[in-house]
């Protein structure tokens, strides 16, 4: 779903994420103390639960804290699963990208070339909008997300949480706006460009795009704990129960269960920190691109409205690049109702850090101090 935080708009910046040079081998034992440190810190905050893992080369360190069923007391597991939001996005543009290396679709071919009528409507048209615009947030197409009412309150959750979407409704509900801005023009974080993106993995491959994610990146990666879950709205055992504060001062709404097509290309799959960090070493490696398609990957605009979060956050096909003191990292960030992760890797792919919280938090200063601290534990796992 959206990123960290919401509304986000800009001007466009191009150039591609700055190099860094390799941090130092972080030792076993300080990893594993800075690690339980920083979840303790997250949960002394307010998120009921914390899981984090850091693979430095095959070296893996876990850690939880806090409890995964806030009526039972149960402990965190340290392997469980979660909806890992818009993490999926990187997933989808990997295969976009990989399609494009074998000639079968273009990064600047015009999306009506491929989806004839979609984006069309109160001044959208899909002839001026590319897929490297989709890609990169750079389309202007509004965000549906915004207009999904199980996602307004906890009253309407609970009424529409089973609800069932294909990515063409939720790209329609889009098109009942005007874009933003004139394609190419600003950078705008949207939901509505990955469903499109879903969309256009099936009619290129004749596949749905998560049956191209699970044969193209899932099966060859030995990812066995990541999958779409479809309209099951269930996590299989173990997981923590994920919670939402939907206003400041509210109650903690359990979200765990419900329909995922809510999101479908855009955020939809579930997965683990130990499979989320060897997708994101093997992907940093060029296990899953040829070095056309990782230089394109790597070209970035300055995410404006992430500024708040890290100042210098830049935007590519379906990743971000986080400067830190030690250069930089690539990341992306992710939530669902009650669930937030953060993903990133050193540039050379050494090193990869997950962090799941399984908590949102609504009251204003809580939701920065979490999102601050998380950045901090961010650069300390990655650069030592």
């Amino acid at each position: 779903m959206a990123a960290a935080t919401a509304g986000v708009v800009l001007a466009s910046a191009v150039g591609g994420g700055a190099g860094s040079a390799a941090p130092p081998a972080l030792d076993h034992r300080s990893t594993a103390t800075v690690l339980q440190h920083g979840l303790d810190d997250l949960h002394d905050l307010g998120v009921s639960g914390t899981q984090g893992l850091v693979r430095d080369g095959n070296r893996v360190t876990v850690a939880r804290s806090g409890v995964a069923d806030l009526a039972t007391g149960r402990p965190m597991s340290v392997d469980g699963y979660f909806r890992i939001g818009s993490t999926t996005k990187t997933y989808v543009s990997v295969v976009l990208l990989q399609l494009v290396s074998e000639g079968r679709i273009g990064l600047d071919d015009p999306i009506e070339r491929w989806l004839p009528g979609v984006l069309n409507g109160n001044g959208n048209d899909g002839r001026h909008v590319t897929v490297r615009q989709l890609l990169q947030h750079t389309s202007g197409l509004y965000d549906s997300t915004n207009d999904l009412a199980a996602l307004r309150s906890a009253g309407e959750f609970l009424a529409h949480r089973f609800d069932h979407y294909t990515e063409a409704e939720l790209v329609a509900i889009a098109m009942r706006h005007p874009p933003l801005f004139a394609a190419g023009t600003h950078w705008s974080y949207s939901n509505t460009n990955y469903l499109v993106a879903g969309m256009l993995i099936k009619r290129v491959t004749g596949h749905l795009w998560h049956t191209e994610v699970r044969s193209r990146i899932l099966m060859p990666l030995h990812l066995t704990h990541t999958f779409y879950p479809g309209d099951r709205p269930t996590l299989p055992q173990p997981h923590a129960e994920g919670y939402r504060q939907f206003e400041p001062g509210g109650p903690l709404v359990d979200t765990t269960v419900f329909n995922p097509t809510v999101t479908a290309s855009a955020g939809g799959l579930v997965s683990t920190t130990a499979d989320l960090a060897r997708f994101w070493q093997a992907m940093a490696r060029g296990q899953l691109l040829r070095p056309g398609q990782m230089a394109e990957l790597h070209q970035t605009v300055l995410a404006d409205g992430f500024q708040e979060i890290r100042p210098g956050i830049r935007y590519g096909l379906g990743i971000m690049w986080i400067p830190n003191r030690c250069g930089g990292s690539w990341a992306h960030v992710g939530s669902m109702p009650g669930m937030s992760t953060l993903a990133a890797v050193t540039p050379d792919g050494r090193r990869s850090t997950v962090l799941y919280l399984a908590t949102e938090l609504a009251d204003p200063g809580r939701a920065r101090a979490v999102i601050q601290r998380e950045m901090v534990l961010l650069d300390d796992l990655i650069c030592g």
